[in-house]
């Protein structure tokens, strides 16, 4: 026997009652497996650990400093920004580093390898608590919160930068990339200078 009953099940007095009276039946044959299952079926378990797959990718590239590959997470299409958590609430566009369209993200990329003059640095991400928004039409809506510390040769690591990803994913080949990845930090000011990116 399989029960299968949507998330909002708690606030359903009716169904819960019904959902009961199955199980105990269900009980009274001890031949049957019980199943019970979330209508948001595995596909939802599946889309999520795909996400905090992409989600540890990313980080892990930047903290590696591997940044040729790091355009590699973005659709030809992309909008990468990096803005204040009063400029997001605001809907105001001013972003501490924007990029419209993977061609803008490739120069960010070659003017740190051969024009920015910047003090070596190290930098560690955290994400967490990942979570789907949305998800119809091929397009995810997807949120996950961040800290960055930030390791400079001669001073005690630091935190950089938290607060939260807001992103646009879509499937591209078997291959999940962000469609828009906004950085929203937190804090009200950067300590020393952000050079690479979140």
């Amino acid at each position: 026997m399989v029960i299968a009953f949507p998330p909002s099940i708690g606030r359903h007095r009716a169904l819960r009652t019904e959902i009961h009276a199955l199980i105990m039946a269900a009980q009274a044959r001890p031949g049957e497996t019980l199943q019970v299952t979330d209508a948001r079926g595995p596909s939802s378990a599946a889309l999520r650990s795909e996400l905090r797959d992409l989600y540890d990718d990313y980080a892990a590239c930047l903290d590696d400093g591997n940044l040729d590959a790091w355009p590699g997470f973005f659709t030809e299409d992309c909008v990468y920004a990096v803005t204040s958590h009063e400029n997001f609430s605001e809907g105001l566009p001013l972003a501490a580093i924007y990029c419209r369209g993977l061609a803008m993200i490739r120069d960010r990329v070659a003017a740190l390898r051969a024009a920015t003059v910047y003090e070596p640095r190290v930098l560690r991400h955290m994400v967490s608590c990942v979570r789907v928004k949305s998800a119809e039409a091929g397009l995810v809506r997807s949120e996950a919160n961040f800290a960055v510390f930030e390791c400079l040769s001669d001073r005690e690591p630091h935190v950089l930068m938290v607060g939260r990803y807001v992103d646009v994913v879509v499937r591209h080949g078997a291959a999940l990339k962000f469609q828009e990845r906004t950085c929203v930090y937190d804090n009200y000011r950067v300590r020393t200078s952000l050079v690479m990116p979140v």
